[in-house]
C-alpha cells in the first residue's frame, strides 16, 4: 500500500470517527415521530377545514332563514297596515330576539336607525363605513365583513312600500367565528390530544425499541469484546422474533468460528509438537553424515523414512483439521455389504492374518462411502499393528430395527489395557504397549472425527481382544433390500 493510499484511508477513517453516530433507536423514534406527527397534522388540518366549512354553511343557513322569515312577515296582512318602512322594521326588530351568534339592525336614509334586543358579539351598526357600504343597496345582497368578534356573514334586504323609492334596509349579521366556536374548541382539544399522544407514543416507543434492540446492543458489545484468544462469549437469546433469530444466528457463527480457531490452534500445536522430533533427527543426521558412501546410503534411507513419516503425519493432521468443515463429507448411497467386503479385500495384502467378513447388513444408507472406508481402514491398520500372524481380524456391519448402523473391526490380539480405553481416541495418544509405536497416534482420532461428522460415535467394546464399534444414528434414508 502506497503512502498516499494509507494517508487517504487514515483520513477517511478519521472523518468516520468524527462523524456523529445516530443510534438505531433514535432513528426509529425519529421516523415514528415524523410519520405520527405528519398523520396528526393532516388529521387536525382536515378537521379544521371541515369544521370551518360547516361554520360557513351554518352562517349561510341562518342568514337565509332570517331573510325568509322577514319576507314572510313583509307580505303578511299585518305588514300592510304600515305606511312607513321604518315602522315595519321596528315591528320586526321588536318581535325577533336574535341568537347569541347573530344581530339585526335597520338603516333608514343611510343611517343606523334601530337594532335588535340583546348584546351582540360586536357592534357593526356603529361602524359608519360599514353602514355606508350596505346602506346604498337597492337589491338583496350578501357578503363578508370583519369585526372585533371575527368574521361576519351579513345580508342586506332593502325595504320598499309600494312604488316609493328605497330608503330603509334590514341588515342581518351572522358571526361566523362565534358559530364555529364549539367546533374550534373541539379542534383545539384534538390538537392537545395529538400532542399528548406524541409524548406517550415517544415514551412507549423508547421503551419498546429498547427491549427489541437490546440483543443488537448486546451483539455489538459481544463483538467488541471478542478477540482471537476469547471466543467463548455468547448472546442471551430471548423470544422468537427476528432479533432473537439474529442473536441465535450470531451465536451459531461464533460456534463455527470458535471451532475453526480451535482446530487451527490444535493443528499448529500438534504439528509443531510432533514434527519437532523428526526435524531434529534429520538435522542431526545431516550434520553428522560423513563422506563414506555406505554411511551416506544409511543416512539417506533413515532420512527418507523420517520424511515419509512426516508426510503421513501432515496428511492425518489435514484430515483432522478438515473434519469440522461443512464440506468434509460428500454424502451418497452406500451399500453396507459392498463396504465391508471392499474393506476386507483391501486389507488382506497388509499382513498375514485370518481375515473374515463377520456379517453384513443387506441395506443401503446415505453417508460418505470414502470416509467410512477410511475409518474402517484405520481400524484395520491399528488391528494389524497389534496382532501377529495367525490372529483373526474381522469386519462387519449391522442395521438394527430402529435404523441405526453399526460398523465394527475386531481382532484376537492382546486388547487394550483398561487405563488406555478412553485416551487412545485423543490426538497423538499411544497405548502403553511399546512393541509397535511407529504411528503418530492420529489414527483413532481420525476415526472419531469421521464418526462425529456423521453424527455418530466410536467406542471400544469390552471383551477379549480389541473390538472397535462405530455407530451411526438412525436415518430415514436407510433402506433394507
Amino acid at each position: 500500500m502506497t503512502t498516499t493510499a494509507r494517508t487517504t484511508r487514515t483520513t477517511t477513517m478519521g472523518d468516520a470517527r468524527r462523524r456523529p453516530v445516530v443510534s438505531a433507536r433514535v432513528r426509529i423514534i425519529g421516523w415514528m415521530y415524523g410519520v405520527l406527527a405528519l398523520a396528526l397534522s393532516a388529521l387536525v388540518l382536515l378537521t379544521w377545514q371541515v369544521l370551518a366549512a360547516r361554520a360557513d354553511a351554518a352562517a349561510d343557513d341562518e342568514l337565509t332563514h332570517e331573510a325568509n322569515k322577514f319576507r314572510a312577515f313583509a307580505t303578511s296582512a299585518e305588514a300592510a297596515s304600515f305606511s312607513r318602512p321604518e315602522a315595519l322594521l321596528d315591528r320586526w326588530l321588536q318581535g325577533n330576539l336574535p341568537d347569541d351568534s347573530e344581530a339585526l339592525f335597520s338603516i333608514v336614509d343611510g343611517r343606523e336607525y334601530h337594532r335588535s334586543q340583546g348584546t351582540p358579539p360586536a357592534r357593526l351598526d356603529t361602524d359608519a363605513a360599514f353602514v355606508r357600504r350596505v346602506g346604498g343597496a337597492t337589491e338583496p345582497s350578501y357578503g363578508w365583513a370583519d369585526s372585533a368578534a371575527g368574521k361576519v356573514r351579513y345580508g342586506v334586504i332593502p325595504v320598499r312600500l309600494g312604488s316609493a323609492p328605497v330608503r330603509a334596509h334590514l341588515v342581518v349579521l351572522e358571526f361566523r367565528d362565534v358559530i364555529a366556536q364549539p367546533s374550534m374548541d373541539a379542534a383545539r382539544a384534538l390538537v392537545l390530544i395529538g400532542a399528548i399522544t406524541l409524548v406517550l407514543a415517544g415514551g412507549a416507543c423508547w421503551l419498546v425499541t429498547g427491549r427489541v434492540l437490546a440483543p443488537i446492543r448486546q451483539l455489538r458489545t459481544t463483538a467488541e469484546r471478542i478477540s482471537d484468544t476469547d471466543l467463548r462469549r455468547r448472546i442471551d437469546v430471548v423470544g422468537k422474533d427476528d432479533v432473537a433469530q439474529l442473536a441465535g444466528t450470531f451465536n451459531t457463527m461464533l460456534d463455527r468460528l470458535e471451532d475453526a480457531f480451535t482446530a487451527q490452534r490444535d493443528f499448529v500445536d500438534n504439528a509443531g509438537h510432533e514434527l519437532r522430533t523428526p526435524i531434529t533427527v534429520i538435522r542431526g543426521h545431516l550434520e553428522l553424515m560423513g563422506a563414506d558412501p555406505r554411511d551416506q546410503a544409511e543416512t539417506k534411507a533413515l532420512l527418507l523414512d523420517e520424511l515419509a513419516r512426516m508426510n503421513r503425519m501432515v496428511d492425518d493432521l489435514l484430515v483432522l483439521a478438515k473434519s469440522g468443515r461443512p464440506d468434509f463429507l460428500e454424502l451418497g448411497a452406500v451399500n453396507l455389504t459392498e463396504l465391508v467386503v471392499e474393506v476386507v479385500a483391501k486389507a488382506r495384502p497388509l499382513a498375514d492374518r485370518a481375515w473374515r467378513v463377520a456379517g453384513t447388513a443387506d441395506a443401503t444408507i446415505v453417508a460418505d462411502g470414502q470416509r467410512l472406508t477410511q475409518a474402517l481402514m484405520q481400524l484395520v491398520s491399528n488391528a494389524v499393528r497389534h496382532t501377529g500372524p495367525g490372529d483373526r481380524i474381522e469386519v462387519g456391519s449391522h442395521l438394527d430395527a430402529g435404523g441405526s448402523v453399526l460398523l465394527w473391526v475386531a481382532d484376537t490380539g492382546p486388547g487394550v489395557p483398561p487405563a488406555d480405553r478412553e485416551r487412545i481416541f485423543e490426538r497423538f495418544a499411544r497405548g502403553n504397549d511399546q512393541r509397535r509405536t511407529d504411528g503418530a497416534g492420529l489414527g483413532l482420532a481420525i476415526v472419531r472425527s469421521i464418526a462425529q461428522a456423521h453424527d455418530g460415535e466410536v467406542r471400544l467394546a469390552p471383551g477379549p481382544g480389541a473390538r472397535f464399534e462405530m455407530t451411526l444414528p438412525a436415518a430415514e434414508e436407510a433402506m433394507a433390500r
